[in-house]
């Protein structure tokens, strides 16, 4: 996957695990720009989720990190963009096959029920795996709402 600036977003309920992914980020090398939210009080991921989604369309980052608790809010918020191809991963294949099968510009994972150590299994699977065209472009094209 060629990356640009990797954009993330979270909300409180994801922060913490946010803050472990700018590290992870900063470890290989990504330059990363933070959509928000900045603190553990509360806030609505939607909030994030539309600012992050704008960011990718309009050509600033790419791809996307997102994180609330279930993973859920914010991966429906990113997926209502038109331009946005959001996967929810709780375990690296799910990462793996969101890049490969549906070349996922966004990766959601849900920030109360994984582990760091598996969030940076879910990333490194996520940043390795290229995207495999041919009968899947096929299905992608057929995603958005015209």
């Amino acid at each position: 996957m060629e990356v640009k600036t990797v954009g993330i977003a979270s909300d409180h309920a994801g922060y913490a695990l946010k803050q472990f992914v700018k590290k992870y980020l900063e470890e290989k090398g990504y330059a990363y720009k933070d959509y928000g939210t900045y603190t553990e009080a509360s806030c609505d991921y939607s909030d994030f989720g539309h600012a992050l989604a704008e960011g990718i369309e309009q050509g600033e980052v790419y791809p996307g990190i997102a994180i609330c608790g279930s993973g859920e809010g914010i991966n429906m918020t990113l997926n209502k963009h038109q331009g946005i191809r959001a996967g929810l991963c709780w375990i690296p294949e799910i990462a793996h096959l969101i890049r490969q099968h549906n070349n996922a510009n966004v990766l959601v994972m849900p920030g109360r029920f994984i582990s760091e150590e598996t969030a940076r299994q879910i990333m490194d699977e996520y940043f390795a795996t290229a995207f495999e065209g041919g009968r899947h472009q096929q299905r992608i094209d057929k995603i958005p709402v015209k």
